[in-house]
């Protein structure tokens, strides 16, 4: 299989890297999904209304920007590797805290910090894998990267599914601090990225500002993109056990069950479309995913009974995270060399910004069609879809794209 021939290739500080930002993301992912399964019963102890919770996501994606600049310019001046550990120990120290919030907003601004912590792992690992790797393995390596998304969010839905009822919203939280283990991982057996280390002094003296401003058009390419690509995630994944919930009345452990199956589609499609992104280019594969999203839509937002509800999460999934499996490669061959460590994460995380009222729309869109989360969910999914592959077309490819240091001409 080309996956395995591809992965078999890599030498072991190439894996080293690629497991380290893959359980990265995992555990960034786990911990932020852990949220979304439990916002009534935080509603319910709080004395809120779930739209009032649902801020905490909100909140989260608002501040994931400025971490995602914060630490990508210290992973750019400093290394990737040892701010990549760093940032790890603070998302997890700030889910744990959010365990012990004592009112609604103690938990908004935890969930804020932990924002903040959180929107720096995913520039960082993807910078750092994307340039330890031959470019030949990022479509394969991109694919299974970005499914660490699915993976957190699937490892959530069992947490939940086996835990909540003995352990509550809290008890939720407080298994979120295992993510700080990983740090022991990479210290012991993960290198800085060879593309840091062979410019590390040019790196350190540049103006990040001003390389930002001089790459203003693709940056802002970049995050309209990205805007898009959110609202596709967020709009399909973060109020879909609400809806379950309320709509439907399912059960803890049957929305556990639609969650995982959502995720093993979504691991699916990641792994393909990443290969096939080798094969045919970034934005031909990212097309065609978002393109086969729509006809599913109807059946994942309208499906009247949980097998046909799990079968329309599975096959939706496949294609939204089909597409976001291309992204991190592409975003880091869009990247211009000096601000690897910054550029991605900030304008990913900068679309995260912009569609950081996600759940607020679609809480509010339910409440005026009284409390039908269908037409919220499918109407953000549809617009979302046609928006990315209008973006993609008229973009940039920059499949293989060979990472030099800065001041080098490829």
């Amino acid at each position: 299989m080309v996956i395995l021939d591809e992965l078999r290739a890599l030498n072991k500080e190439q894996r080293a890297a690629f497991t380290a930002s893959l359980l990265g993301w995992t555990l960034d992912a786990f911990d932020f999904f852990l949220m979304v399964f439990v916002i009534r019963s935080i509603a319910a102890d709080f004395h809120s209304e779930v739209e009032d919770v649902a801020y905490a996501i909100t909140l989260t994606l608002v501040f994931r920007p400025l971490g995602a600049l914060f630490f990508g310019w210290l992973a750019d001046k400093y290394g990737r590797r040892p701010i990549l550990m760093l940032d790890v120990i603070l998302f997890s120290t700030f889910e744990l805290a959010s365990a012990f919030a004592t009112s609604l907003t103690m938990l908004l601004v935890l969930r804020a910090l932990f924002g903040f912590a959180m929107g720096g792992e995913w520039g960082i690992g993807s910078s750092l894998v994307m340039e330890t790797i031959p470019a030949k393995a990022r479509g394969v390596v991109s694919g299974i990267l970005q499914q660490g998304y699915a993976m957190g969010y699937l490892l959530a839905a069992v947490v939940f599914g086996l835990l909540y009822n003995h352990i509550g919203w809290r008890g939720m939280f407080a298994v979120g601090v295992l993510p700080a283990l990983l740090v022991l991982y990479i210290r012991i057996h993960v290198k800085e990225s060879p593309v840091w280390e062979a410019n590390r002094h040019v790196v350190k003296s540049m103006n990040i500002f001003a390389s930002f401003c001089k790459h203003w058009k693709i940056f802002f390419y970049v995050v309209l993109l990205m805007t898009a690509f959110t609202f596709f995630s967020h709009g399909t994944q973060d109020l879909y056990p609400t809806f379950l919930q309320s709509q439907h009345k399912l059960p803890p452990s049957t929305v556990s069950v639609i969650a995982i199956v959502a995720n093993i589609g979504a691991i699916l499609g990641g792994i393909t479309f990443g290969v096939y992104s080798q094969r045919v280019g970034r934005r031909r594969a990212i097309i065609t995913a978002v393109l086969l999203a729509i006809p599913i839509i109807p059946l994942w937002a309208f499906a009247s009974t949980p097998v046909m509800l799990g079968l329309g999460a599975f096959l939706l999934q496949l294609a939204v995270q089909g597409a976001w499996g291309v992204i991190p490669a592409h975003l880091n061959e869009l990247s211009p060399n000096e601000i690897r460590g910054t550029f991605p994460g900030f304008a990913y995380q900068m679309g995260n910004l912009i569609a950081s009222s996600n759940a607020i729309i679609q809480t509010h869109i339910a409440a005026k069609h009284g409390g039908n989360y269908s037409i919220a969910l499918a109407s953000v999914a549809v617009t979302a879809a046609i928006v990315i592959a209008l973006v993609t077309y008229f973009g940039r490819e920059a499949k293989n794209v060979v990472f030099h240091g800065p001041g080098i001409e490829e």
